[in-house]
């Protein structure tokens, strides 16, 4: 063999041994990832020449706080070239990947989302493709364009992904946004890794998709609805006006058009659906004419307004008035508001729900009890009035309480039970079922209520509880589902089961009603040894207050959706019956 031969060979394998070990010592990630993003790294010549160029932190926190928009983004930045060695990420030998491309078509269309392209649009990449073509022959002008171009395409898509996975508004740091539940932990950076094939991953960030069904199915209904502000929305009945089934009335005509389209098909009959042409008495010497044909309120209509009603929370009556006449005559664009507003609450929610969770929706006075991510079974709730709003936020139930005493707070004593109190103490208790103790839980002991100054009792003086005692008169009723918390909320049982026949139910200080205490004891207790409908029924009738620990921690979301796309492909919209979506609406839609 040729000396000069072996000498190179020589040469090349341990040029090629060295840049081998150059790699494998420089990438800062786990060893899949070295396999999965070896395409990125630089290794000699490219097909444009040349090794590709590298950052550092101070190239792209310099140019990242040149543009207002890439500020909050510029920790994401980081740790995504941390994470890379500083290698570029939109770039392979010197060519732009085809998810730089995807990228950008995905901003052009954000406006299905309910975002503005116009906020993700910071950077003209055309001009700055442009310049890079033309930079090809000029080696170091063309690494400079390609490094300022990997960064603006991170900086571009961190600033898109941020409100597209985490919302456009910070529900915390804005006071008037009632929403305490716990964060969507996405890490932005992981998923720009995602995009670019560089790791694997169980959510749709490949893709660009949304991380819950729910949102999904409201993107589609606010592109249906668009569709028909488009087409002009839908007509406004008149003011005052009332429809029974069976009636006739012009009106009808426009409820048709309001509810089944346009182009709903018309009446299979006169005889059936018109009022009956009846001839008019005329003078003599005039012809004949006839009265206008006059449309019924037939079936068909009737059965599209009870639809209408029970996608609206409203008793499916099939009577066009009232609340039914106002919801009617909700504009189209007020609706793809809410729907948009909606949408940018589900940004907010986990990325991921646990298999088994409770959730209560406010505004649909509803429990949904989730097992395996599928709904087990849902029930009425009655929710707190406009002046004691229950909060929305999430924790986790930890105890099922059994014929459970109710404290009551210093607040009904100062203003509904002092006089009272103060005139015939323990007649006053005696009537009401209740005592005053000191200490808590199994440690609590009576005192005589003639003890306490009750007509000059202040929260500070006020060192007992009073508490009514279990029984058919407890306003807890049979049974307590406790999840501590802050803000001492609560679900429970209530004697006043009436209230559960009202469509609208904000009559709690707070807490959460349930419609069915003793199914979702049981359920709740289904693991616990001991406890079945029997033994739960048994002890609620000893009247001894009993606190059961669930076998597993259990969490509970209290939420607020005005409006949402069940499974069956219907969307439902409810009142805004605490204001959080107008406070939201300023924050979102002024910004």
């Amino acid at each position: 063999m040729n000396v000069n031969f072996r000498f190179s060979f020589f040469t090349t394998v341990c040029c090629w041994l060295l840049g081998l070990l150059f790699l494998t010592s420089t990438v800062s990630c786990s060893q899949d990832q070295k396999e999965q993003i070896k395409d990125a790294l630089p290794g000699g010549v490219t097909k444009a020449g040349g090794a590709q160029p590298k950052l550092d932190s101070v190239y792209i926190v310099k140019y990242m706080s040149t543009e207002p928009k890439f500020k909050d983004q510029i920790e994401w930045a980081k740790k995504f070239y941390r994470a890379r060695d500083f290698r570029l990420g939109w770039f392979r030998n010197h060519e732009l990947v085809p998810q730089a491309e995807t990228m950008l078509g995905v901003i052009n269309k954000a406006a299905d989302e309910g975002l503005d392209p116009k906020e993700y649009k910071t950077k003209d990449f055309n001009k700055l493709f442009a310049s890079l073509k033309d930079a090809q022959s000029d080696s170091t002008k063309r690494n400079a364009l390609e490094k300022e171009i990997d960064v603006a395409l991170s900086g571009t898509y961190f600033n898109y992904a941020s409100d597209f996975y985490r919302g456009t508004v910070d529900p915390r740091s804005v006071k008037s946004i009632d929403w305490n539940v716990k964060r969507n932990k996405i890490k932005l950076h992981k998923a720009l890794m995602t995009i670019l094939k560089e790791r694997e991953s169980t959510y749709g960030y490949y893709d660009f998709e949304p991380l819950h069904p729910e949102y999904d199915r409201l993107k589609q209904a606010l592109a249906d609805y668009r569709i028909l502000q488009r087409n002009g929305g839908w007509p406004v009945l008149p003011a005052g006006t009332r429809l029974v089934p069976g009636a006739s009335s012009p009106v009808v005509a426009i409820l048709r058009t309001r509810l089944l389209g346009a182009s709903a098909s018309a009446p299979a009959t006169p005889a059936a659906t018109e009022t009956p042409v009846q001839p008019v008495a005329n003078k003599p010497g005039q012809p004949s004419t006839a009265t206008a044909v006059t449309p019924k309120y037939d079936a068909e209509l009737v059965a599209a307004v009870k639809a209408f009603q029970q996608e609206n929370g409203l008793k499916a009556d099939g009577i066009v008035a009232g609340e039914t006449l106002r919801l009617l005559n909700v504009s189209v664009s007020q609706r793809i508001d809410q729907i948009i507003l909606n949408m940018e609450r589900w940004r907010w929610i986990p990325k991921k729900f646990e298999p088994n969770y409770l959730l209560v929706n406010i505004p649909d006075y509803t429990l949904h009890v989730m097992e395996d991510n599928k709904e087990a079974f849902n029930m009425r709730v009655i929710v707190g009035k406009a002046l004691n709003a229950t909060p929305v936020f999430s924790d986790k139930m930890e105890f099922v309480v059994l014929a459970p005493y109710w404290n009551v707070p210093f607040s009904i004593i100062d203003k509904e039970l002092r006089p009272k109190l103060a005139a015939d103490p323990q007649g006053t208790l005696d009537r009401l079922d209740m005592e005053v103790v000191k200490g808590w839980g199994a440690k609590a002991t009576p005192i005589d209520p003639s003890t306490v100054d009750w007509a000059n009792l202040t929260n500070k003086t006020w060192k007992y509880t009073l508490r009514r005692r279990p029984g058919p008169k407890n306003d807890l009723g049979d049974v307590k589902f406790i999840f501590p918390n802050s803000n001492d909320i609560y679900l429970h049982d209530t004697p006043h089961d009436e209230l559960f026949s009202q469509n609208k139910r904000g009559f709690s200080h707070g807490c959460v009603r349930v419609a069915e205490p003793i199914k979702l004891a049981e359920y709740l207790l289904r693991d616990k040894p001991g406890w079945d409908r029997t033994a739960i029924l048994d002890t609620i009738s000893g009247r001894r207050e009993k606190y059961i620990t669930l076998p597993e921690k259990l969490p509970v979301y209290l939420v607020y959706f005005t409006t949402w796309v069940d499974e069956s492909g219907k969307l439902h919209f409810r009142d805004d019956i605490y204001g959080h979506d107008k406070a939201l609406a300023k924050e979102y839609f002024n910004n």
